[in-house]
């Protein structure tokens, strides 16, 4: 049930891996997985030959620098080829948000433990689908928040401090990450050889290729798909489900959501929109005085943290130690990609499950569809569903190409 440990498979009693999707970020934190002796990648998907080739490579690099053996590593450029093989436990995705679902959905019913990349999902229902997935068949599901383990527990002091109240009574959150997406308005460009297009758009609307959404061959920066609603949720999902997350951590709100959501009254704003929790604590997303990251204010004082900075007003309230009696998260392991393997041997849930990830991304997507609408949303966290609006709960699962339709939920 347990991957390696339990089932005896994999190079010495390894955890075996595959990777699906070996763009910037996945073949950047494939030097995590190598660092680990309890697993071995073993395979590598991609739908553009370049990235293929280029993330076969980086495996053996990584391995050869560990003066560890590759050998038997294959590539694939269907992902299903990777999920079907029964000899691989674990998968990491690492595709556009598009794909996560689907890719997650299939992998938990084959058994296999996930780590997928955050936004979790491109809708709030199909994140509901990639929970049940997990749920129903009993794997370890990681979702791609590392702000909850690494940046030198900037973000797990801050939790630490609000939560055990140092701030007094916590009543404002300001989350300063950018807007949300636009509609796809790229004009189509001739498909370059060596680029399986229609599996890069795969459940997305048909269109023609555009080298903004999938560069050609192999690229150093993180693609614009981010920017468009029918593959992503804009820098509003791509940040905002990291800083979005630690705030629901914070409040303790990571197995519900706001109530309400209330955009600004411009139109045209892309900053402004609040959020409203039961527990009456607001949460903004926009800027306090310049300051991206989170900023928590509460009745005696404030808490700021970025990946760069960790800084309390009045400035004793972070110098002074937290005492046996105040809120303190469990010890981990510092880096995310490890705590995922740890929680495969142990079975233990890890520190972005698969229900935290989808917490995180409906905020994220509550956020959008505020935007999007451009009027006041009332949101029931239990039952995910909107009150006496059809237009909205239209939006809560969004239609796919025919090909892929229904298979995540």
């Amino acid at each position: 049930m347990w991957g390696a440990s339990k089932s005896g498979k994999g190079p010495n009693n390894r955890i075996t891996l595959g990777l699906i999707g070996m763009g910037r970020r996945l073949t950047g934190i494939a030097g995590a997985f190598a660092e680990s002796d309890d697993a071995q990648m073993v395979a590598v998907s991609d739908c553009v030959d370049a990235r293929l080739d280029y993330g076969m490579q980086r495996v053996r690099d990584l391995y050869t620098k560990k003066k560890r053996s590759s050998e038997g590593l294959k590539a694939h450029k269907d992902f299903r080829e990777i999920i079907a093989d029964k000899s691989i436990d674990a998968v990491a995705i690492g595709t556009p948000d598009h794909w996560h679902a689907i890719m997650s959905v299939l992998a938990a019913k084959a058994g296999k433990h996930v780590y997928c990349e955050k936004p979790l999902t491109r809708t709030i229902g199909e994140g509901r689908a990639v929970v049940k997935a997990a749920r129903d068949n009993k794997i370890v599901f990681q979702t791609g928040s590392q702000q909850r383990t690494e940046y030198g527990g900037k973000f797990r002091k801050a939790v630490e401090y609000v939560r055990s109240g140092r701030i007094g009574e916590l009543k404002k959150v300001y989350i300063g990450v950018g807007g949300p997406p636009v509609p796809d308005n790229l004009p189509d460009e001739d498909l370059p050889e060596g680029i399986n297009w229609d599996m890069w758009l795969g459940p997305a609307p048909q269109r023609g290729f555009n080298e903004v959404l999938c560069p050609i061959g192999v690229h150093k920066h993180f693609p614009a798909w981010r920017r468009y609603r029918e593959y992503a949720g804009g820098s509003l999902s791509d940040i905002g489900a990291h800083h979005f997350d630690i705030a629901q951590w914070a409040m303790d709100e990571d197995a519900s959501g706001p109530v309400r959501v209330t955009p600004p009254d411009d139109p045209k704003a892309t900053q402004g929109l609040s959020f409203r929790y039961k527990s009456g604590i607001e949460m903004i997303h926009g800027q306090k005085l310049g300051r991206k990251g989170c900023v928590f204010v509460g009745t005696k004082g404030e808490i700021y943290v970025d990946r760069s900075t960790l800084e309390s007003t009045p400035g004793k309230i972070l110098e002074t130690p937290l005492e046996k009696n105040d809120f303190h998260l469990p010890k981990i392991n510092s880096r995310h990609q490890l705590n995922w393997l740890d929680c495969v041997r142990s079975g233990e849930r890890p520190v972005a499950d698969v229900e935290i990830g989808h917490r995180t991304n409906t905020v994220c997507m509550l956020a959008n569809l505020g935007y999007q609408l451009n009027r006041e949303l009332r949101w029931d966290p239990k039952k995910e569903t909107f009150a006496n609006d059809k237009e909205a709960s239209d939006l809560i699962l969004q239609p796919e190409r025919k090909a892929w339709a229904g298979i995540a939920v």
